[in-house]
């Protein structure tokens, strides 16, 4: 069941990836039809509450302590969990966690283990480091197993096989379950998954957990799940391996996180809880999908998550996956605001790029042209007298540019440009002056 994990340093760039999920119209009614759904119900949610605002404030503030203190509380839960009789083991990156994992299941004669749904294995690529370990890990999370037995990717945080609709799921179940006659109602998968993981979680003594929350307090580790898979993979197994990313306020693994939390503007992406509201609010990523983003991140959070686990490798692409409409920080239950770091992330790229090529960047040689013209009131408007003739040939009938030349052709491969107007404000405003006689 091994698939090739989403990475960034071997996807293609979100606009090339985002081009041809434009062209699958199955995937994309698929989406928008599962994020329309979550959308309706979380708004009925949070229509129940008079105080939403004051819990996403909480929420905020709660995060923001937390990371200001992630030193004393991860030494804190590190006591707590031992105290408890676990064990915590710290991880530098992703392949030191591998190792751990892997190690942990042989110590404890692991062929097989069950796995509650977990981005951050995702993020590490867990699943095919225990499958080259001999070890298999079965995803008991009814989307996860989808993902899996399709040999798939996950397209969302929360809702993974949210691109597939049940008749596609239905095909997957009677090819790798060897169901014939399998019915196609949400009932009759359900039962088919249900049957299917029922050994699993009866036979195999060592489960593999993400953690929503690791408590400082206790030294325990929070789950929220809505199948049962969760508290039959916390309580049927012998051994537990818990995996976490640091920002989940506890230890296990930091993988680049440190560096995001000394990042001023970009650390607040760390108070991200996975809740994927960002993604179904967002225009972008409900025509595209989540492949396209090349990451197990997608979405608005995926666009400023993955360029700073990246430091920006393989990823520069994403932080311009966004029309900044402010979406994703309007739904967001802990106030990330994703557009400020989107722009302080495009901010960097630009830098990047300018410093790598230096005054050959294109980018940098239009905005110094740019800026030359804007300082100067009459030589901003020789260039809207000379936009206008250079545009004739350019506009159609209707008034609109469908084409441009060149490197500006980008502009217009997605949308038209409205042609300059003949007479700006400005110059008719002096024109109605002169004509009523007013000096200004």
């Amino acid at each position: 069941m091994s698939r090739i994990p989403l990475d960034p340093a071997t996807s293609p760039a979100f606009p090339k990836a985002a081009k041809k999920s434009l062209g699958d119209q199955q995937l994309r009614r698929n989406v928008r039809h599962a994020t329309d759904v979550i959308q309706a119900k979380r708004k009925r949610m949070v229509e129940e509450r008079d105080d939403w605002q004051d819990l996403r404030e909480s929420g905020s503030q709660i995060r923001q302590h937390t990371l200001r203190y992630l030193d004393q509380y991860l030494e804190e839960f590190e006591r707590n969990c031992t105290k408890a009789g676990g064990h915590v083991h710290w991880a530098r990156d992703g392949k030191e966690a591998c190792e751990i994992v892997t190690r942990l299941a042989r110590e404890a004669g692991a062929k097989e283990v069950i796995k509650i749904k977990t981005m951050t294995s995702e993020e590490i690529h867990l699943n095919n480091a225990l499958e080259t370990a001999g070890i298999m890990p079965v995803e008991t999370d009814l989307a996860e197993l989808i993902i899996q037995l399709g040999e798939d990717q996950p397209s969302h945080i929360v809702v993974p096989a949210l691109h597939k609709n049940r008749h596609q799921v239905r095909e997957i179940f009677k090819q790798k379950m060897g169901l014939k006659d399998l019915g196609d109602t949400p009932a009759d998968l359900a039962e088919a998954a249900r049957s299917y993981l029922r050994h699993k979680f009866l036979t195999v003594p060592t489960a593999v957990s993400g953690a929503n929350y690791l408590i400082a307090e206790t030294g325990g580790v929070c789950i929220v799940e809505s199948e049962g898979n969760g508290r039959m993979c916390l309580t049927l197994p012998e051994t537990l391996i818990t995996i976490a990313g640091i920002d989940k306020v506890i230890p296990l693994m930091d993988n680049a996180r440190t560096e995001v939390l000394a990042d001023e503007e970009g650390r607040q992406t760390l108070h991200c809880i996975r809740c994927g509201a960002c993604q179904n609010a967002c225009p972008v990523y409900r025509q595209t999908g989540g492949h396209a983003y090349g990451s197990v991140y997608a979405g608005p959070i995926g666009a400023i998550l993955t360029p700073q686990l990246q430091e920006l490798h393989h990823a520069e692409s994403l932080p311009y996956a966004s029309s900044l409409c402010g979406a994703c920080y309007e739904v967001c239950p802990v106030k990330i605001n994703i557009p400020e770091v989107l722009i302080h992330l495009r901010h960097k790229v630009v830098e990047k790029q300018t410093k790598g090529l230096g005054t050959l960047n294109p980018e940098a040689v239009a905005m110094r042209v740019m800026a030359y013209i804007f300082r100067s009131e009459a030589r901003f408007r020789a260039a809207q007298k000379f936009g206008r003739t250079a545009e004739k040939p350019l506009v159609n009938r209707e008034g609109w540019i469908g084409w441009l030349p060149g490197m500006l052709g980008g502009w217009t491969q997605a949308r038209d440009l409205q042609a300059m107007p003949d007479e700006t404000f400005r110059e008719w405003w002096e024109k109605r002056d002169k004509k009523e006689g007013r000096n200004g």
